[in-house]
């Protein structure tokens, strides 16, 4: 059974659309405000909000609020999670190949016998 990690699916499910793809993009640049990161999208600064609560109960991005104007940065680490996950995946699927790939070689070795 797959071990599951709640962490690792809300950051899976942050990462999934595409225009928090692209706040995440722009905020690894600088910090931006709310209102700034809502241009560029077309969407109403309703639905942005809703997007950036999506990344913030992720811990992709962190908000502060001066009065009226509410600043958001990313939280580069993150992702340290998704990279371990991916990373460990990506362990799994080269050593099966590795396996396969001596199997393979193995056969052929044989059938030129």
């Amino acid at each position: 059974m797959a071990k599951h990690d709640p962490d690792l699916s809300l950051l899976f499910h942050a990462l999934a659309d595409p225009t928090r793809r692209s706040i995440l993009t722009r905020l690894a640049e600088t910090p931006a405000r709310v209102t700034d990161l809502a241009g560029p999208t077309g969407l109403r600064l309703p639905t942005v909000m809703r997007h950036l609560s999506v990344l913030e109960q992720a811990g992709l991005i962190a908000t502060s609020k001066d009065g009226r104007i509410r600043t958001c940065a990313i939280v580069p680490e993150a992702l340290d999670p998704v990279r371990t996950w991916l990373d460990e995946q990506r362990a799994i699927w080269e050593a099966r190949l590795d396996r396969l790939d001596a199997f393979v070689m193995n056969v052929m070795k044989e059938s030129v016998e």
